[in-house]
This record gives C-alpha cells, structure tokens and sequence, in this order.
C-alpha cells in the first residue's frame, strides 16, 4: 500500500485503507496512508495479478518443473506477486505491529518451504484481489466526502476593473462582484446587487423549494442559481462562507477517532496474536504442516479493521449529504446509543414566529373592521406582535391607515386615535385598567394562546388568539422518535399552559416548562446522573450550556452562532426529521459494525477449529478468509451515500474498467 511520511492516525479514510492492525500492548501511529486520489486498479496491479494467476495455472499443469521439489515458474510468480505484501509485512514487523500481512507471508513461505507452490500462488492471488477490491471500496468512502468539496465552482466570472474575467475562486476577495449565470453554483456569501432568480438553497439551509432572489438579498455558497443571472457582492469566501464552515465540519469529523475504531484495533490485534497462537498449538499437537498453515489462512482481521472506519466514514458522508453535520466520529457512535431526547420548543418544535390563529370578535363587529382598527393602531408599532398583526391585516386585504395618534405602553400595548375613535390593543391587563367589561367565556378560552385584545371607545370588540405554529414536519419526527422506543421531553422556558398544548399534540412523554437556561443545563446533568443516554435539540443561546452538558448536543441550522458552535450535531435548516433521520442512521451504523465484530470472531473461531482438526485445506482457508473479509467491508459499504454504492457495484464487475 501507498505511504506517507506523515502520522495520519486520525484520518477516517487513512484507518479504513489500512490493513495494519494496532497491537495490542502498545499504540503506534499509522503511517501507511491511502492516496487521495480514486483508487485504480491500475496497470501494475493487473500485471501482478495477471503473472500470479498464470504461474498458478503453470504450476497445476505443470508445464516446466526441471526440479522434482522445487517449482522455477512458482518461485518467480511469487517474487512478483508477493513482493507488496512481504514489503509490508516486514515494514510493520520492524515498527512491531501484528497484521495481516505478516500471518500471510508467514503462510505463503510456509506453504512454499514444503512445496506447496500452487497452495502459496493461490493464497498470494487471493491476497492480492482483496486488496484491490477493499482499495475501491474504501476509496468510495473518501469520495463521499470529497464531493462536498467538488460541489463548488473552481472557475468564477468576476467584475474586475470594468471588465468580466475568468479567475479562479481561491484568489476572490470580500468585496469583490460576482456574476453567477442561470444553472451555475454560487461561489461566496454574498448580497445580490443586480438580477432576479430563484435559488436553490437546499444544502445550507434545507429548505426544500428554491428561494426568491432579488437586490439587496443574501445568498450563500452551495447554493444553486435556477432562472436568472445575478451579480452578487462578496461578503465572505472560501472557509468563512456557510459552505465552507460545512466543508470544515465534515473534514474534522473525517479525522476523528471513535472509541469503537480503538476497540477495532484492538480486537483485530488480538486476533492476528490468537490465530497464531493457534497454529504454533496446532502443529505441535498434529505435527500437520498444511493444517498448521490453514490456521494462519483463515482467520482473518481486516474485516473489522477497514470495515470499522468505513462505516463511520460512509455515516458521517450520507448524513451530511441528508442534511446533518456530525462533528466527530465520537458523536456518531453516542448517537447510535441515545435513549432519551430532550427538545426545546421555540425555533425547534415551533417556527418562533407567532400568528394569528383566529379573530373572536363582539357582536356586531366584522372582520374587516376589527382588522382595519388595530392594524392601523399598530402601524407605527415597532413591537414584533404588532407587526405581526399589521401583516396579518394586509394579507387580509385590509390597508391600514395611519393613526392620528399613538402612545406604546412598555408591558401592556398601545393606545392609539383612529379617524376620532380611541383604540386600544394590548394585554387583558391594559384594557383593565381602562375599565373595559372583558367577556369571561373568552378570559377562559384556549388557555395555551396569547391573546391580544382590542377596544373602540371603551368597548371590547375583538380579541385575536396569536400562537407559535408548530413545524410541519415536527410531528412526523416526533412519532419516528417514539416508534424507536426513545423517551421525549420537552424542556422550555415558555410559560406551562403552552407547553403542555405542544406536549399534548406532538404526544411528548414528559413537559418541563418555566424553566431558565441554569434548570436547563440542572435537569439534563440529572438525566445524564441517571445513566440516561442524552440528546438535546435547541437554537437558542440559552439552549448552550445545556447542548454541552448532553452527551450529543444538536443545534438548529437557524439558530445562534452560540448554539451551533456549542452542538455537536448542527442540522442545516429547521426540519426536524433529519434529526430523526440521522438517528436512525447513527442506530443502522452502530449495528452493522457490531454485526461485522461478531461476523469475524465467529468465522474466525470456526475456521480456525475446523482449520486445526485437518478438515479445512490452505486453499479453502484462503477463499473463506478473503470472502469473509470482503463481506464484512461491504457490508460497511451500505452505509455509503447510495450513488456511492452504485459506483462500487460498478467497481466489483470484472468487465468494467477501472481509472
């Protein structure tokens, strides 16, 4: 295999590539990285398998063999086949690390010393294809990741001195202007100051229809220009755009270690150490040379040992291709393990943007007139529910006009004169105070809601129920989370009437309401004292110290810088389904490497049974310990992004051409 100078121990793609086992008494760094390139099966790959196959078939025909006991043809078609692997084997014999490719080349050698030459060619071909099938694998894994950064532009049209040039993106600069044409990706963050468009902005904030794009709005990099050609001005570029932060993310995650990668190591370690335990047992009990070198054959590592990084590697890929940026390796395999998660409510499970839910008006009063009396009371309101109001009103049909008068009452609302009447719009306490007779059936009515009530001269004629929309797609998550078998709570700060609303219609197990940020981060240190597995969702400041103290905090891609640099987990958009998403496929990856760990010790320890009693010959064991140990590499594979697993069905056709 390729090396490198440089220690790449926690690179995921290096640790899948590698067929070097960490022994178990001592950590070493690995310094047998995998090319960045796509791995080919190149001319000189297909040559050594090409003379091995063929010194096999001439050693079995044997179509010149001058010397009874020693094969000419078999020395030289193991020269030339084995010669990648003895390299390895004693490179890694000198840095005193136990791999797979040292018990090879201990059963090759063996196989040939009592001229099993046919035996030793075999085994050599089947070392051989493995490797370049588990290269194009986990080479696959790498691109996964690779593709976010293929998915901007390398060539950019800028306005430049009065001109448009062609330049490349890494020499763009703030400020400067871009031209994007229709179809083209858009290379910085940026404010449009010229054309119109529609924007595909899916891969940064996960809204899923493109998004109206006209002077004076922001666009991002990533994202796609559907209609029209814009020109935009740089705000920020390369590493700082929100692209670019993505980017960032997945590399670092990429580089991580998770603690089952160490166990991997360690238990393909102790492995190579067992299996050759159990040939030099073997052979002392027997005195049975094939079956000794049968026992070294079968049990194969490399399974775990690739396969392992690869899973986290194709995880981390297919989550942020859905949607969700894992930080780390570590995060993932917590994910797979979460038992209870706790979700804030505004900005999370609602939109954190109230609306008007329906008007209850007094008798006599039609819509468009409680309409046009408060939106017109409100129009030089700066409050945020006033302003919702006013567009409320407008969206309505109604126009406000503007008010003779208005006065802004800090805790209670506003007093306004509209065309001579006197309005006021407000809380219960505010009319209260201005002896206004408020119906007690309404007073009783949907407790969960905001109310904002309104008088006209001293009498109530409306009051508008105003809530915080639960997402859409809340609900669906809620019930996947459920149907896992994971405990909810909603944990909120929002007063408990309406918590319990969202509770009750999105079937949360349990509701913790009027809490401040401190109860927070107390309730979840409580849960976690509990030996509770925790996930916490949130956008907000005050969600942070919470989102640390959780074993996975999950951040909201909309909201606070502080939230997402907090969370472990950041969720491009709002859609809470890719949270839901993302743990399944956290539970999926945890499952397929465990399934691979109990694969390899199963086939391992009967292959090396069966080896030892003589009923297993070195070619069987060869053929059982490659298929096994592409099973189990493959069977990671799964877990690549789905375009990924195509090209490596493509790979393993024998027809196709690889380059």
């Amino acid at each position: 295999m390729p090396t490198s100078n440089s220690p790449l121990e926690n690179d995921l793609p290096v640790q899948a590539a590698q067929r070097t086992i960490v022994p178990a008494a001592h950590d070493h760094d690995h310094d047998h990285a995998y090319d960045d390139h796509e791995h080919a099966f190149d001319a000189v790959e297909a040559l050594r398998i090409g003379a091995v196959a063929l010194a096999a078939i001439a050693v079995w025909f044997q179509w010149w063999e001058p010397w009874p006991r020693f094969s000419v043809i078999g020395i030289a078609g193991l020269a030339i086949g084995g010669w990648p692997i003895f390299k390895e084997a004693l490179e890694n014999l000198l840095a005193r690390r136990m791999t797979m490719e040292l018990s090879m080349t201990i059963a090759i050698i063996a196989a040939a010393a009592i001229s099993e030459f046919f035996t030793a060619l075999v085994i050599t071909l089947f070392v051989l294809v493995a490797e370049v099938l588990e290269g194009m694998t986990v080479s696959r894994g790498r691109k996964a990741i690779r593709d976010l950064l293929d998915f901007l532009p390398r060539e950019v049209s800028v306005r430049r001195g009065g001109t448009i040039s062609e330049v490349h993106s890494d020499t763009l600069a703030v400020g400067e202007t871009v031209l994007v044409n229709p179809g083209g990706r858009i290379p910085v963050d940026g404010q449009v100051v010229a054309g119109h468009s529609f924007v595909d902005q899916a891969r940064i904030t996960g809204e899923s229809m493109p998004v109206e794009k006209t002077a004076g709005t922001d666009v991002y990099a990533g994202s796609i220009n559907q209609s029209g050609a814009l020109e935009i001005v740089a705000t920020r570029v390369g590493r700082d755009t929100s692209y670019g932060k993505i980017i960032e993310a997945v590399e670092e995650a990429e580089r991580s270690r998770a603690p089952v990668q160490r166990l991997a190591d360690r238990l393909a370690g102790y492995l190579v150490y067992f299996a050759l335990a159990a040939a030099v047992l073997t052979y002392l009990i027997t005195h049975d040379i094939r079956a000794t070198i049968s026992v070294i054959i079968v049990a194969g590592a490399c399974g775990i040992a690739a396969g392992t990084p690869l899973a986290i590697l194709g995880a981390i890929g297919r989550a942020a291709r859905n949607g969700a940026i894992i930080k780390g390796g570590l995060y993932l395999e917590q994910l797979g393990r979460v038992d209870t998660v706790v979700l804030d409510k505004t900005g999370t499970l609602t939109y954190g943007e109230p609306e008007v839910q329906s008007l209850m008006l007094a008798p006599g009063i039609t819509t468009e007139e409680a309409l046009h009396w408060i939106a017109s009371a409100e129009l030089r309101s700066e409050h945020p529910l006033g302003k919702m109001l006013v567009r409320y009103a407008r969206a309505q049909g109604v126009t406000p006009i503007e008010p003779d008068a208005f006065r802004y009452i800090p805790g209670l609302g506003i007093t306004a004169t509209v065309t001579g009447d006197s309005i006021l719009v407000g809380n219960e306490s505010l009319l209260r105070n201005e002896w206004v007779v408020l119906p007690e059936d309404v007073q009783r009515k949907q407790p969960e809601a905001a109310k904002v009530w309104m008088a006209r001269n001293g009498q109530w004629i409306g009051t508008a129920l105003v809530v915080d929309t639960i997402r859409s797609e809340a609900r669906h998550a809620l019930q996947t989370l459920h149907a896992m078998g994971l405990r909810t709570v909603l944990l909120t700060g929002d007063v408990k009437t309406v918590a319990d609303a969202v509770g009750a219609q999105l079937g949360i197990d349990t509701v913790v309401a009027e809490v401040l940020p401190d109860a927070k981060l107390a309730y979840i240190e409580q849960l976690v004292a509990l030996k509770a597995t925790v996930a916490m969702v949130g956008d907000g400041i005050n969600d942070a110290p919470a989102l640390m103290k959780a074993q996975v905090g999950v951040a909201m891609g909309s909201g606070t810088d502080i939230a997402r640099e907090s969370a472990d987990v950041v969720l491009l958009g709002n859609d809470l389904s890719k949270f839901a998403q993302t743990l399944q496929l956290a539970r999926r990856t945890r499952g397929i490497i465990w399934q691979n760990f109990t694969g390899t010790i199963v086939v391992d320890l009967l292959g090396i049974a069966l080896a030892a009693a003589g009923l297993l010959n070195p070619l069987f064991a060869a053929f059982i310990h490659v298929a096994s140990e592409l099973t189990f590499i493959l069977n990671s594979a799964r877990l690549l992004p789905v375009a990924e697993r195509k090209t490596i069905a493509n790979a393993l056709q024998p027809t196709e051409e690889h380059a």
